[in-house]
């Protein structure tokens, strides 16, 4: 059975969180950009519970039924999982997709107690030619949420991922598109995250968890080659890629190697 619950962070936030399972190992899921715990992150809790692990998703702050306190920093996001972990008995693992993956990585690397770590598809690159180019695109998302401009917010977001106009187009009709504008404050969170979306070598250097990597045949091919260095930048780490999976990934297929990841690393 599912448990409810909020956890004030250092600054005050309080974080909404969900656990599911009664024993275990403890994960806690950090969910990507445009996305809450319970829109990504509880099918995959299902699983993992299922599979003999308390699974915990959480609202990050700015979303759900999370609060947020300004300014924003990453350090705070890093708080909100420190509080998380007090509050689930004083060690978890954790798992993070996409760009949170990148901030599970980030809370490793800053000393939090951590069993283990994993991340899927975290968007780091290799490509630091690109560097400007990204920056440009945070600095222009950054502008169109001073202006409130949160349908233009959402459009270049998801303009960046490669998604073509006719897509989006589609997207903006259906009912996700109304969520993704109540949640586009924080895709700039998720641009700060990244920083510059190289893949901080020195960073995850100092994970002392083991550590493993996870990315798609079927999704972007340099996900791959960034996910094997963050692999190979970590004291303990391991890359793995699943056959047949994008970068929506199936969280049948995910599950079970993330709790053989958490019992047996």
């Amino acid at each position: 059975m599912d448990t409810l619950g909020k956890v004030l962070s250092r600054d005050g936030t309080p974080i909404a969180y969900e656990r599911f399972g009664s024993d275990g190992p403890v994960v806690v899921l950090v969910s990507g950009a445009l996305c809450t715990g319970t829109t990504e992150d509880r099918p995959l809790a299902e699983r993992l519970a299922a599979l003999g692990c308390i699974a915990v998703t959480y609202d990050r702050r700015g979303r759900g039924h999370s609060g947020d306190t300004l300014p924003y920093a990453v350090a705070r996001e890093v708080d909100d999982l420190r509080a998380l972990i007090e509050e689930l008995g004083g060690r978890a693992a954790l798992h993070g997709n996409s760009s949170g993956a990148v901030l599970a990585f980030e809370a490793a690397a800053s000393g939090l107690p951590v069993t283990h770590v994993s991340g899927y598809e975290p968007p780091l690159t290799l490509d630091a030619i690109g560097v400007a180019d990204r920056q440009e695109q945070a600095d222009r998302l950054r502008a169109l949420l001073a202006d409130d401009r949160r349908d233009a917010a959402v459009e270049h977001f998801i303009s960046g991922t490669g998604a073509p106009p006719e897509i989006i187009e589609q997207l903006r009709r259906s009912p996700l598109w109304a969520e993704w504008e109540a949640l586009a404050p924080t895709i700039a969170y998720d641009y700060a995250v990244l920083g510059d979306s190289l893949v901080p070598v020195d960073r995850i250097s100092q994970i002392d968890a083991p550590l493993l990597v996870v990315n798609g045949s079927a999704s972007f091919e340099w996900m791959g080659g960034s996910a094997a260095l963050v692999a190979r930048s970590a004291r303990a780490g391991r890359h793995l890629t699943l056959e047949g999976q994008t970068h929506m990934v199936d969280p049948d297929v995910l599950a079970p190697v993330l709790a053989g990841f958490y019992a047996n690393a």
